[in-house]
């Protein structure tokens, strides 16, 4: 016989073989199995086999994929440490109010999601139950991610609790008035309950697995004993569509968190219709989470299939459950019995005799209600199991009905997402299908009731003293941090005398600065450099043996570069996050430093840096995240502008950011263009965020890659620096009537705004004042509260306004952003207005060339002010036509 394991070339040909003899007996030996039993049955013996040298520590590949069935069958299970029946009253009230709160708001058209709690009920109540660990035990308790269309059982669970009250739950989506709650999770507008923001799906599993990398990081370099709390993610199917759901996948189970679980709420729909009509998508995520290392637990069927899987003893069910797509598989949630023994059992002749033993109540019961995320037995045994596995974290796949208990209506349909209530008649329904002690009367005016059973009742004592057992309740969000004593005045003094003679770009007098802060006795060790593997290009290398980059294996091998003053040293207690190439990644790192203050008491001071271009575009969504999650900290971009960074061409060149910014809230933007003003807008910062009245803000600074000679700070203007606006270099009149121009520029740009002021003055006898605009967002965030205080019938002119009132001449505003960044205040400057920016897309030329082509480098400055000033007939017409011959333009 031909021996099989030749006909196909593979990876074992490399391999030696001892004794082939022996090889091709195993190969006859399978072959006579399938010959004899089928391949199913010789499939069975491989992977029974595979299993065995596991258990026996040989190492081997994983399988990808396991049957269709539960990881912990029943007989494994656990006992289950609580009162069933206790437990299932609560989750009753639970689903109840969470269905109510949503069906009454749909009176006033605001919306809410009923289905998904539905479905993963159980999933959330039995850990509150029996695993998640609250804030006022020991340590800083668990994390949770709730899925964000979840919300209303929470909110349920509070109310029940007697944390949240019945006018609160009226006002669901209606926060207007005070007394509202927010729609999904947000720590801003809930900042009692809700810790993490997790309804811009697929940033909640990303920030869950830096969540728990950064609770490592504490423990590791010993700020804060974090081992005692567990991340929990919970997730939809559907979710995992987004890339960042699974972008750090390989991460978590690179570093070994076995601090982390997904829960992964299986009920086959997204928000149109089936996850995978056509495939399977429980295998495809098992397929995925096994190939990047993580613990896989499949929670799939309930205690209803035991019988079933019992009797199948030629495999024919299994091999049926393998192959059903998910879309058939919801169909059979709503059809007939006779329809599922004829399409599920009629496909062979095995199963359509398992089928005959089976009655029409089994049947129906195993296909309609019998899923894993169903069943609170199931559900403990796969937490238990998952907080007790070691080196990798879990993903849990519980397989559940979206819909679940809302009647049939509701039950798999794929419209249940946008189905905002139910009929007093489906309640009526759902209260006897749950038991629930509710009357008739209760429905006499019309409106579905809230439910409770008392403050005092058996169900609301039990809640209270499992989650007092378990450290208080959760989920809930508390901040203890003290405010952080101001850096010595050293290592700014260190910027305000300036560089002399020396070049220095702002982006190294940001890193130069942090490098001295890092220092600090007091602050020091509470910095958080975060950069996605460009240190080198900000000049950050200088870090590297001093801070070292965190790993938490430390550093293993001899690094090429051991020998050199600045080699790359990795270190388990290292301060550095170096992300390598995820912009992500490093954007959840930045969040999870940046509310340790809330999540751990502990408060961090992180700084992420990174090419300008790559931050608020690509990852502005966790920005508003951040701010959502009242996050602290610095953001800079560096290589900042669309004309700095030369030679690299149209998705280089960042003239926007500053503009996308703008629209955040809690970001407070700055553009300095000198060294010593960096030192003040971080010294600034580090006030507002970190001092007795700390605010909820976050900073986004600009710096350039561009070395200048960096100037000492004059005297007085660290007002003005903070403000967003101060005169920096006031013109020298050539004569007493000759025309005045008022120059502001932002940045880098501050250099061309000079050099103009020079060529104004020399070939055209016009007197410019230089200003340097610190923060245009800071400008028109106090105009635009003049605003609303005059609104108030309040008196209160802009600081813009103030600054330049009374300054001769029209205004022109220079930045190396798109002119809508500088525009968003002329509407607050009294002067005519003008403004030069960089609309448009980079290029790949010098900057020079760059600067002339977007027209504002020093000539073409020259030439729009002599434009301004033809158009107050302050100077002749002729004289731009001239000015352009002139300079070539």
């Amino acid at each position: 016989m031909t021996d099989p394991v030749a006909k196909l070339p593979s990876e074992l040909d490399q391999l030696p073989d001892r004794d082939p003899e022996e090889t091709a007996e195993w190969a006859a030996s399978l072959d006579a199995v399938t010959k004899a039993a089928g391949p199913h049955r010789a499939a069975y013996l491989m992977r029974r086999s595979l299993q065995h040298a596991e258990g026996a520590g040989i190492a081997l590949p994983k399988l990808l994929e396991t049957d269709y069935v539960n990881t912990i069958p029943t007989s494994a299970e656990p006992a289950f440490d609580g009162d069933l029946e206790m437990e299932s009253r609560i989750t009753a009230w639970n689903r109840w109010n969470a269905a109510a709160m949503v069906t009454r708001g749909a009176r006033f058209g605001v919306g809410g999601h009923i289905a998904t709690f539905a479905s993963a009920a159980w999933l959330y109540e039995t850990g509150f139950n029996h695993f998640f660990r609250g804030k006022e035990g020991d340590g800083s308790g668990d994390q949770l991610y709730i899925q964000g269309h979840a919300s209303p059982g929470i909110y349920a669970r509070a109310f029940l609790d007697g944390r949240i009250s019945e006018q609160q739950l009226d006002n669901f989506r209606q926060e207007s008035g005070g007394e509202g709650l927010p729609s999904y999770p947000h720590p801003r507008r809930l900042p009692w309950l809700w810790e993490f923001p997790t309804v811009s799906m697929g940033l909640g599993p990303l920030s869950a697995i830096y969540q728990a990398r950064f609770n490592r990081y504490l423990a590791n370099r010993n700020i804060k004993d974090t081992s005692n709390s567990h991340v929990w993610a919970f997730l939809g199917d559907g979710e995992m569509d987004e890339p960042e759901s699974t972008a750090a996948l390989a991460l978590a189970a690179r570093e070994q968190l076995d601090n982390l679980t997904f829960v992964i709420n299986c009920n086959l729909q997204r928000l149109d219709g089936p996850v995978r009509a056509n495939f399977r998508v429980v295998q495809e995520l098992e397929g995925a989470f096994r190939g990047a290392g993580w613990n896989v637990i499949k929670t799939l069927w309930g205690n209803a299939w035991d019988e079933l899987f019992q009797l199948d003893t030629t495999g024919a069910l299994i091999r049926r459950l393998r192959e059903v797509p998910d879309a058939q598989f919801q169909t059979y949630a709503t059809r007939d019995v006779a329809y599922i023994r004829e399409h599920f059992f009629g496909t062979e002749p095995a199963l359509a005799e398992l089928a005959k033993l089976l009655s029409d109540a089994k049947i129906a019961e195993c296909f309609y209600s019998s899923r894993g995320g169903h069943e609170a037995r199931k559900v403990y045994a796969a937490y238990r199991a998952a907080v007790e596995h070691k080196g990798a974290p879990t993903v849990i796949l519980a397989q559940t009905v979206k819909g679940y208990t809302l009647g049939k209506g509701f039950e798999s349909k794929n419209s249940n997402h946008q189905m905002k209530k139910l009929s007093i008649d489906e309640f009526k329904s759902m209260r006897e299908l749950l038991g629930l002690p509710i009357p008739d009367s209760a429905f006499e005016d019309g409106l579905v009731p809230y439910g409770h059973p008392g403050a005092d009742s058996p169900e609301v004592r039990y809640l209270q003293e499992r989650r007092a057992a378990l450290g208080g309740p959760a989920p809930a969000r508390r901040v203890h941090a003290a405010a952080l004593p101001q850096p010595e005045e050293r290592a700014f003094k260190a910027l305000y005398k300036g560089s002399g003679k020396q070049e220095m770009a702002t982006t190294m007098a940001f890193v130069r600065l942090v490098k001295d802060l890092m220092r600090d006795k007091e602050t020091g060790r509470r910095w958080v450099p975060i950069v996605p593997d460009e240190a080198r290009t900000f000049g950050m290398e200088s870090l590297f043996p001093s801070a070292g980059i965190y790993s938490p294996l430390g550093q293993t091998y001899d690094p090429v570069d051991r020998d050199q003053l600045m080699y790359y040293k990795e270190a388990k207690d290292g301060q550095i996050l170096n992300e390598g190439i995820t912009e992500a990644g490093a954007m959840a790192d930045f969040i999870a430093a940046a509310t340790s203050y809330a999540t751990h008491g502990e408060t961090m001071i992180p700084f992420y840096i990174f090419y300008s271009m790559f931050g608020w575009q690509r990852t502005g969504d966790q920005m508003w995240q951040l701010a959502d999650q009242l996050g602290k900290g610095f953001i800079v971009g560096a290589t900042a502008g669309r004309t700095t960074l030369t030679g690299e061409g149209l998705q280089h060149a960042d003239g926007h950011s500053h503009l996308i910014a703008s629209t955040n809230p809690a970001s407070l933007n700055y553009d300095p263009a000198f060294a010593y003003e960096v030192a003040v807008i971080v010294k600034d910062g580090l006030r507002r965020m970190y001092g007795p009245e700390a605010e909820n803000v976050f900073y986004y600074l600009t710096v350039y890659n561009e070395p200048k000679q960096q100037p000492a700070m004059p005297e007085g203007v660290e007002d003005g620096i903070v403000k967003g606006l101060y005169r920096f270099k006031e013109g020298t009149p050539a004569a007493a009537d000759a025309p005045r121009v008022q120059l502001l520029g932002s940045g880098t740009a501050i250099h061309w705004v000079l050099e103009a002021q020079e060529l104004l003055a020399a070939d055209w006898g016009v007197t410019a004042d230089v200003w340097s605009a610190t923060s245009w967002g800071e400008l028109r965030r106090d105009a635009l509260e003049a605003d609303e205080a005059l609104l108030r019938g309040e008196q209160q002119v802009p600081y813009v306004t103030q600054a330049l009132s009374g300054a001769p001449g029209p205004v022109l505003a220079v930045s190396d952003w798109m002119r809508a960044v500088p525009d968003s205040i002329s509407q607050w400057v009294e002067q005519d207005w003008s403004s030069l920016g960089t609309d448009g897309f980079g290029l790949s030329d010098t900057r020079d060339a760059a600067r002339r082509h977007f027209g504002v480098d020093a000539q073409s400055i020259v030439v729009a002010a002599l434009a301004q000033l033809a158009r107050r007939g302050e100077v002749p017409a002729s004289t731009i036509k001239e000015a352009r011959e002139r300079y070539g333009l």
